[in-house]
């Protein structure tokens, strides 16, 4: 029979190495979030930096809030002549698919909302002010990436629809108008 002493030992041994079982257990759960998150924030984004995505992660932008911030401005734009006209939303709808949003995500039905009611300017106050908080919190050549991918996005909504039977520019002054004031928001 085992001595008391003997017996505490092993039950205090077996305790640290629990606790080191679950320690190294639970940084390797997060090891593999911190890998899921990096792919959706890359299937969202096209972004395959991991630095950047995980400087993304750092700053607590998931998978969601990439994708509604990269909405906004392309709604905006769509709206910025009274309506949204079908090739617009066309060219959004591809580009959300292309995010990774399809119908059956739960983000979907908000896309569909703004497209068939027009956000209110509190919005895209909102995006403003994110964009501004990530400024401050990315180098400036992240923030160029995003800037770039996001304005290109905008402008493809832009050019979707307009001009006169194929003729003039497909971009109406109110859609620069949207364009210039989502370019500041990066200044």
């Amino acid at each position: 029979m085992p001595t008391p002493s003997r017996n505490y030992q092993n039950i205090l041994l077996d305790a640290v190495f629990h606790e080191r079982e679950n320690r190294l257990r639970e940084a390797f759960q997060k090891s593999l979030e911190k890998k899921e998150r990096r792919e959706q924030l890359t299937a969202i984004s096209g972004i395959r930096d991991e630095a950047v995505l995980d400087r993304m992660i750092e700053l607590g932008i998931t998978p969601e809030t990439l994708a509604a911030m990269e909405l906004v401005p392309l709604v905006f734009v769509a709206w910025a002549d009274g309506r949204v006209q079908a090739e617009e939303r066309d060219v959004i709808v591809a580009l959300a698919k292309s995010a990774g949003i399809e119908p059956q995500d739960g983000r979907y039905p908000v896309l569909e909302h703004w497209l068939t009611k027009r956000p209110g300017a509190e919005m895209l106050a909102a995006w403003k002010d994110y964009i501004r908080e990530l400024r401050g919190r990315m180098d400036a050549g992240e923030v160029e990436r995003l800037r770039h991918e996001l304005l290109d996005r905008a402008s493809q909504v832009a050019q979707a629809a307009g001009g006169f039977m194929g003729l003039g520019s497909k971009v109406s002054p109110t859609e620069r108008s949207v364009l210039a004031e989502l370019e500041k928001a990066f200044a």
